[in-house]
């Protein structure tokens, strides 16, 4: 059996900079269908924010992807991504999302 580090369960937090709230969510994943799924669930719920960036990492098929949402090209999305790879992380989906303050 091959060892990975993941997230155990779902999580969520928030905090306010410079006027700006962003709300943190984590969520282990297995595949890209479910990856997509709580990205979309968490953009239906967050219609109204400034952006929904994500990254996900699956070991299947050594998948990542990620999406600035509208921020500068490579501001949001490929930062969220390096976190996910710098701390060993897999199998897991994260979503940032901003309201502009």
């Amino acid at each position: 059996m091959n060892e990975y580090k993941t997230v155990e369960t779902s999580a969520q937090a928030e905090f306010v900079e410079k006027r700006s709230r962003f709300i943190g969510y984590a969520k282990p994943v297995a595949t890209s269908e479910e990856a997509v799924a709580f990205i979309n669930e968490i953009k239906s719920k967050h219609w109204d924010a400034t952006h929904n960036v994500y990254a996900y990492v699956l070991r299947d098929g050594q998948t990542r992807r990620y999406s600035d949402d509208g921020e500068p090209q490579g501001t949001a999305g490929i930062p969220t991504l390096d976190v996910l790879l710098k701390e060993g992380l897999t199998d897991v989906v994260v979503v940032v999302t901003r309201y502009f303050g």
